[in-house]
């Protein structure tokens, strides 16, 4: 998919895939949604959903068979770009991308605590804004983002093929 596509694409979803609400039940549905998805594609990822603040709150963690610690490392880089931009981590990979600049060059930041890949999507609630983070590491970056996308979906009762970015 051409890139101006993609950059369409993300900001669609990003608009759309808004919560009522954002509790730890929520979490958790999401967290154990995604849980479900992966065992059941056999997929070893690590999966993390918090709330953010200071410090951030974590509300679900999974680290299924398959994982290492690097994958639980990944999931907090990613969740520092989402904290930062309110943008899904792939999607500020894209952007870089666009730009031709490296995430050091265009923002200065450390990349060892930033890793603008897929896999981190905001959890935006309606009237409320960016108040957290889900991610999973362990695919292919376009892949953790495309499951992300997926539970979100099913969060909100969206259909996850008219979301989901072509493979």
């Amino acid at each position: 998919m051409p890139l101006e596509d993609d950059l369409a694409a993300l900001v669609l979803q990003e608009s759309t895939l808004t919560l009522p609400a954002f509790t730890p039940d929520t979490a958790w549905q999401i967290g154990t949604a995604l849980r479900d998805l992966a065992i059941a594609r056999r997929h070893g990822i690590v999966i993390d959903v918090r709330r953010f603040g200071s410090p951030h709150q974590p509300l679900f963690y999974c680290a299924l068979a398959g994982t290492t610690p690097d994958n639980a490392r990944w999931i907090e880089r990613k969740n520092n770009v989402v904290a930062r931009f309110h943008k899904s981590s792939y999607h500020i990979g894209r952007l870089l991308e666009q730009s031709g600049l490296s995430f050091q060059a265009r923002y200065g930041l450390p990349e060892e605590s930033y890793a603008p890949h897929g896999g981190c999507f905001p959890i935006h609630v309606a009237g409320t804004g960016i108040v957290g983070a889900v991610a999973v590491s362990g695919l292919h970056q376009r892949d953790d983002h495309n499951l992300v996308v997926e539970a979100l979906c099913l969060a909100t009762g969206r259909d996850p093929a008219a979301l989901r970015l072509p493979a």
